[in-house]
């Protein structure tokens, strides 16, 4: 549901678009595999779990909420701090993707350089987005596989975001440059520093 969610958003067209939401598919698809399959996390660490736990029943679906429960918060996980700040970055997360692929996608259908929007604050926001909704899912349901997967998928997303720019200043030349000065790849800038860096470089106003 979660893939054909971003899906929905991102209006496949190129290769990148197709390696950047399978690889997002690829870190859901592990993830809720041991939520509602069979719980690998929980059958590698069951004796330190449950020697540091006694008493919990890690084979329960409340349990996997594994933060919820190593800091022995015993209520229900599903209201618990966690899994409310999971829940703010995934939705956070996917409004974002939506916002950033219709500029991008209207750019790209006018042949111009995407700067409005979520893209007059970074450059990648789409990717971003990728990563706030990741890490919200680790908040809620951390696994070892996912946690391995993570900072590989973080590098490939800033390795096709490199490929992307490269791509960009081919086509744009002087605008890209410009507009590449005066906005940052993926962390936005505080609103003084994004004024002093756009009157700078002449570049785009968010």
């Amino acid at each position: 549901m979660f893939i054909v969610f971003a899906a929905s958003f991102v209006r496949l067209r190129t290769t990148r678009d197709w390696r950047s939401l399978g690889a997002f598919s690829a870190f859901i698809l592990a993830l809720f595999t041991e939520m509602y399959g069979f719980p690998l996390t929980i059958y590698l660490l069951s004796g330190w779990l449950g020697r540091q736990f006694p008493g919990v029943d890690f084979w329960s679906h409340d349990a996997g909420h594994l933060l919820e429960t190593m800091f022995g918060w015993r209520a229900n996980p599903h209201f618990g701090l966690f899994h409310l700040v999971s829940n703010i970055l995934i939705f956070g997360g996917f409004w974002l993707l939506a916002k950033s692929w219709h500029v991008l996608f209207k750019a790209q259908h006018d042949r111009r350089l995407a700067t409005s929007g979520p893209y007059a604050h970074v450059r990648h926001p789409q990717y971003v987005a990728f990563v706030i909704i990741m890490t919200g899912f680790l908040f809620q349901w951390p696994t070892l596989v996912t946690l391995f997967m993570f900072p590989i998928l973080v590098w490939f997303y800033i390795r096709l975001a490199k490929r992307e720019e490269a791509a960009a200043q081919a086509q744009f030349g002087t605008a890209w440059e410009s507009y590449a000065r005066a906005t940052p790849a993926f962390i936005p800038r505080s609103q003084g520093h994004a004024r002093a860096a756009n009157t700078h470089s002449g570049g785009p106003t968010p």
